[in-house]
């Protein structure tokens, strides 16, 4: 019977911290995130291709790595920024012009507001 135990030492390039995870600098994250914005590929595919936890990735590209925690119990309100909107007159109708000069076009408020807000993330 052989008691020998065959192991290999394999060189890591990152450093881990105690539970395993990989430490990544600042200057690595901006890296990758200026790299992901040049991919064209998804966040989870970009995340599976360099070795990132998905929901730590995209935490970054939110900013939300180091940004303080609420309080349990405490609200959180986003700053409020307001946008200059002009509002011509319609028959029946609503136009907003955002500041890089797209126009929303509808008919009802709550629409406009929502075609909106989701060019706005």
């Amino acid at each position: 019977m052989d008691d020998t135990t065959a192991t290999e030492l394999i060189e890591a390039k990152h450093k881990r911290d105690e539970l395993g995870r990989k430490i990544t600098s600042g200057e690595e994250r901006e890296a990758l995130l200026a790299a992901y914005r040049q991919s064209g590929l998804t966040q989870r595919v970009f995340a599976q291709r360099e070795g990132l936890k998905y929901s730590t990735f995209t935490s970054w590209l939110h900013g939300l790595r180091g940004a303080p925690r609420p309080s349990a119990g405490a609200t959180t309100t986003a700053p409020v920024r307001f946008v200059e909107a002009s509002i011509p007159a319609m028959s029946g109708g609503l136009e907003v012009t955002l500041p890089d000069g797209t126009k929303v076009r509808g008919t009802s408020a709550r629409e406009v507001a929502a075609v909106v807000q989701a060019l706005r993330s």
